[in-house]
């Protein structure tokens, strides 16, 4: 019995994650600029391209075996990619 996370959680815990760190990036970037226009700018920039890089690496450690021990089979459990 093995678990398998499926495409919707990955995409679910991609954008939570990244609502936090987008918050936290504009405040840094704010507190260096003092500017609010370069801090959104720099922030939606770079909150693009890691948002579909986490994704990515979400999706390659879904696959990996390694360290996943076995648990109960949910419905969720059971969706393919």
């Amino acid at each position: 019995m093995s678990t398998r996370a499926t495409r919707k959680r990955s995409i679910v815990k991609a954008i939570s994650y990244r609502s936090v760190i987008v918050l936290l990036d504009f405040l840094v970037k704010y507190r260096l600029t003092g500017k609010v226009e370069m801090a959104a700018g720099f922030m939606i920039i770079s909150n693009i391209y890691t948002t579909a890089g986490y994704f990515l690496f979400e999706r390659m450690w879904a696959r990996i075996r390694w360290g996943l021990e076995p648990g109960s089979r949910t419905k969720s459990s059971l969706s393919t990619l």
